[in-house]
């Protein structure tokens, strides 16, 4: 198995505009809301937004972004994980995993104490030390399972989601 590495956008911006038509590609978010976020991380001294990737060679394997609101109505619970997504060929080798603690342990550095997400999986993100938190509602109105971890506190969280 060829190995990847993780970077943070903010400091790699050679690699904003693959990234923006990727995540385009995956979730069908409109192109430009991606790249204007990911340039927005790379100014300094911002801890919201972020995005993160998996490269294995030249290519994108998986990848993640922390922003402020994922599309739901409980705007109060910010900052969220959002768009998780590994390439299928790329799936069960802990990239997905290894992107979650990467980017809770930059968090945590940034000051950020507690991550939320919305989804509709459930067992994979509690190996990761997610707990279920809550419902909310998607902005089409349908109802959708909020996780959070916390960062900071009881350390045992940290040391299951962010390492």
């Amino acid at each position: 198995m060829e190995p990847y590495t993780i970077i943070r956008l903010e400091e790699r911006t050679e690699w904003i505009e693959r990234a923006a038509g990727w995540f385009h590609e995956k979730w069908g978010v409109p192109l430009e809301a991606y790249r204007e976020s990911m340039e927005r991380s790379a100014q300094e001294g911002q801890a919201v937004p972020q995005w993160y990737l998996a490269i294995k060679g030249e290519k994108i394997a998986g990848g993640l972004g922390v922003i402020e609101n994922d599309f739901h109505d409980r705007k109060d619970l910010t900052p969220n994980v959002c768009a998780v997504y590994t390439e299928e060929a790329e799936r069960c080798r802990g990239i997905a995993g290894a992107l979650l603690r990467f980017a809770c342990a930059d968090m945590a550095a940034r000051g950020i104490e507690t991550l939320y997400l919305v989804t509709d999986h459930t067992s994979f993100y509690e190996r990761y030390g997610w707990e279920f938190f809550c419902m909310a509602r998607g902005e089409d109105g349908a109802a959708i399972r909020m996780y959070r971890c916390c960062l900071k506190g009881d350390g045992d969280s940290l040391n299951r989601a962010g390492g």
